[in-house]
């Protein structure tokens, strides 16, 4: 696995965590944006191996602004 592909997933899983509300509140301010766009686009689905991050994708049209800019930097700090 390339140093890129952990990262990403690495990234997407403290997504993950963050977005549920299961780590310190100080580290989930970063997603805040995107926890009521999840609960209204993606509430059926199950969080991990990247499923909320499909999820927001397939409804980047609908999504809040402010989710739009957390996943926007979320990717720029991907490297992508």
């Amino acid at each position: 696995m390339g140093k890129f592909t952990v990262a990403a997933a690495c990234s997407l899983a403290l997504f993950s965590v963050a977005v549920l509300g299961q780590v310190p509140p100080a580290q989930a301010q970063q997603f805040a944006y995107c926890k009521a766009d999840i609960a209204r686009l993606c509430h059926a689905v199950r969080p991990g191996g990247g499923r909320l991050m499909q999820c927001l994708k397939a409804h980047e049209n609908d999504l809040t602004v402010g989710c739009a800019k957390e996943l926007k930097g979320l990717k720029s700090r991907m490297g992508k």
